[in-house]
């Protein structure tokens, strides 16, 4: 993903423009009651298959997508390490309950973990007697964690903390409401000082008796003394399959059924600067011994509690193939000359025997001592991000490319290179194509890769999404333009085997960059018209490609794919219809080559996504402003009439006979209907 920033007044201002201009912009055709004529050819010789992977996810640490939103920890800064190495440091988020004659919080590197040393040190000065008696309830810290916690009522909290001290301590673990006078859960930590006088490991789980969505963690005592505390962690317990994901976030991406997750960036691979780019082996092991790191890019701290390992399982629990990216010796500002390579190309090497070597091996048996003996199924890595053209990628590819391919001679590369108008000058499994624009240029980038090479490497398009005035923070208008690309795409799959929106995830404390795909803060989330978009297509992946021919109309692209139920082994052929005019369109849909009455009446549907606007965004108050609408399609047939209406998006899902050939390559990723 390429780092751009634009002012965020800027972004109001073309918004506010959008809702005026934005629907004479794209009145595309002016007569009323427009006509058009689909002629889907569904014989079986005119059938292609669409690779298995065709759609998938783009994950990127950005916009706090997974510091504060995918991975479900609720400390911000749980080690004390984001304010940097030396003392004294900067604890934000973390705050002081009391005043400076009750007590004394200060860092210092005394931390029991070599890659993390600094510690908290709290000097308690005020006692439950004598001359200072502490406030009631004591003193100590708190943590707001990412903007605010979300603590639910009946759901239980694990918190996990290392303290010393020299004395005794009687300490409350509490998660309370944000100004800390309501206590939703509480626990005690007594122990005697030969108990806490090394570094201690502490767990208490702490069930909520109430809700609260802008809680925070609070470490309390009015016992006075020193104690120090180290890698504080709160996670809830019902995390998705119980790996640290939170469980709504991953809902909403498993509804898509993606078919590949591309990770962990973008820029984030990059850095500003090598000293700040991710280092997959400064994200594995125990959590408490990742030293973490300032992402420069996109401007903020993360613990690596989400870090290559988690990227690997969370492929694996979305039945998708892992991609990785992974540095190729290059940042935006410094890179590694070619002669000098050789390391990071061991890393990756490396961090390929980590996902799939044997339990025995280096690297793969740490892995095994993370949980997971057996190999995860790596089959893709992309040499960088978005580094074409700069001055020692083309070298430090090949050195990669040569490695990776004799030691694992069945990994598929991606080239930073694009294929799409001229061939590589290098070898190359698949190019990676990126595409930002405005909503009229990748409308009529349908068509983008119709003459592209069908030899030579294939097309992994990773990141395209409409951008700027005509996109707000998630537009119907962006969505729709969107919505056409995909299915220029889905019938040049041939030459497109892989592709993902970008951004996936933005967290609305922290908006990086818009729009995004599915939005979020502690205890919301809705997905904007872009992810809905992307619903229309879980199906595709393996599944059967037509022949389609649109006569008499340039607003409208139009699709065809059939495949199989898995829920209720059925068949089903789907006609996806974009229209990007202003006007209603009569379509009369031809389906060829099949039987007589192979179309059910009972069981075809209709989903139609529009709205009064083509500014229309979702929003917290309105999640569903712009969603997909499903109904039964009354006059389902071999040729029926159907009403587009304006700017908007349509599937005609169709019930067919089982005894088509149609039904040879249904997969369990499909179901009738995503929605």
């Amino acid at each position: 993903m390429g780092s751009y920033k634009v002012h965020y007044s800027v972004i109001l201002l073309y918004f506010f423009l959008g809702n005026f201009f934005v629907p004479q912009c794209f009145a595309i055709g002016v007569d009323a009651n427009q006509t058009a004529l689909l002629v889907v050819n569904a014989s079986e010789a005119s059938a292609r298959p669409i690779p298995e992977t065709l759609f998938g996810i783009f994950f990127e640490e950005i916009n706090h997508a997974g510091a504060g939103g995918l991975w479900a920890e609720l400390v911000s800064n749980r080690g004390f390490e984001a304010g940097g190495p030396n003392v004294p440091s900067n604890i934000d988020p973390w705050s002081i309950i009391g005043d400076e004659s009750s007590l004394i919080v200060s860092t210092d590197r005394s931390s029991c973990f070599e890659r993390n040393k600094i510690a908290l040190r709290m000097e308690v000065l005020c006692d439950s007697e004598g001359t200072n008696i502490c406030p009631a309830g004591g003193v100590g810290v708190y943590n707001p964690g990412f903007w605010g916690m979300n603590i639910e009522k009946g759901k239980s909290y694990k918190v996990v903390l290392y303290v010393r001290s020299l004395d005794a301590i009687n300490l409350s673990v509490s998660l309370t409401g944000s100004n800390g006078l309501q206590t939703l859960a509480t626990s005690d930590i007594i122990a005697s000082a030969s108990d806490v006088s090394n570094w201690t490991k502490v767990e208490v789980l702490l069930e909520a008796k109430a809700t609260d969505h802008n809680s925070r963690l609070q470490l309390k005592t009015s016992r006075k003394g020193v104690i120090w505390f180290d890698q504080v962690s709160a996670m809830p317990l019902d995390t998705y399959k119980g790996h640290g994901f939170r469980s709504d976030l991953v809902a909403m991406v498993a509804d898509l059924k993606p078919r590949f997750v591309r990770f962990p960036g973008g820029c984030f691979v990059e850095g500003e600067w090598l000293r700040n780019a991710f280092r997959w082996k400064a994200t594995i092991g125990p959590w408490e011994e990742r030293p973490g790191h300032f992402g420069d890019v996109w401007m903020y701290w993360t613990d690596d509690g989400l870090g290559y390992f988690e990227f690997l399982q969370l492929s694996e629990d979305l039945g998708a193939y892992p991609v990785w990216v992974f540095n190729n010796g290059v940042s935006h500002n410094d890179q590694v000359d070619t002669s000098s390579v050789l390391p990071f190309v061991q890393e990756a090497l490396d961090g390929i025997e980590f996902a799939r070597g044997d339990p025995q091996s280096k690297w793969g048996s740490l892995r095994a001592a993370m949980g997971h003996p057996e190999p995860f199924d790596l089959r893709y890595v992309a040499i960088g991000n978005e580094d074409c053209g700069k001055k020692n990628y083309r070298g430090n590819y090949l050195k990669f490319f040569s490695a990776i391919r004799q030691a694992y001679p069945d990994i598929k590369m991606i080239s930073n290179c694009d294929g799409s108008s001229r061939q590589l000058d290098h070898p190359a499994d698949f190019y990676d194509y990126h595409v930002y624009t405005s909503a009229s240029n990748l409308f009529s980038m349908s068509h983008q890769f119709d003459r592209t090479s069908r030899k030579g490497p294939k097309a992994f398009v990773s990141e395209y999404a409409v951008t700027g005035k005509d996109a707000g923070t998630g537009s119907l208008l962006a969505g729709l333009a969107e919505a056409a690309f995909l299915i220029g795409i889905e019938k040049n799959s041939d030459v497109v085997e892989m592709a993902s929106y970008a951004p996936l995830f933005v967290n609305t404390n922290d908006r990086r960059w818009n729009p995004d795909a599915i939005v979020f803060n502690s205890s919301q989330l809705y997905g904007t018209p872009s992810y809905w978009v992307q619903l229309f297509f879980a199906e595709s992946s393996a599944a059967n490609v037509l022949n389609t021919k649109l006569q008499a109309n340039t607003s409208l692209v139009a699709s065809a794919i059939t495949w199989k139920s898995s829920i209720d082994s059925k068949n089903y052929l789907r006609i996806k219809v974009v229209n990007f005019g202003s006007d209603n369109v009569t379509l009369n849909i031809r389906v060829d080559g099949l039987e007589a009455n192979s179309i059910q009446l009972s069981g075809s549907t209709k989903t139609v996504l529009t709205s009064d606007n083509l500014a229309d965004e979702n929003s917290f108050k309105a999640p569903n402003k712009v969603a997909p609408t499903q109904s039964l399609l009354e006059n389902a047939g071999e040729e029926m009439y159907v009403v587009l209406l304006p700017r908007s998006f349509t599937s005609f899902d169709l019930l067919t006979e089982d005894s088509n050939y149609l039904s040879t390559r249904g997969t369990d990723y499909s179901s009738r209907s995503s929605f």
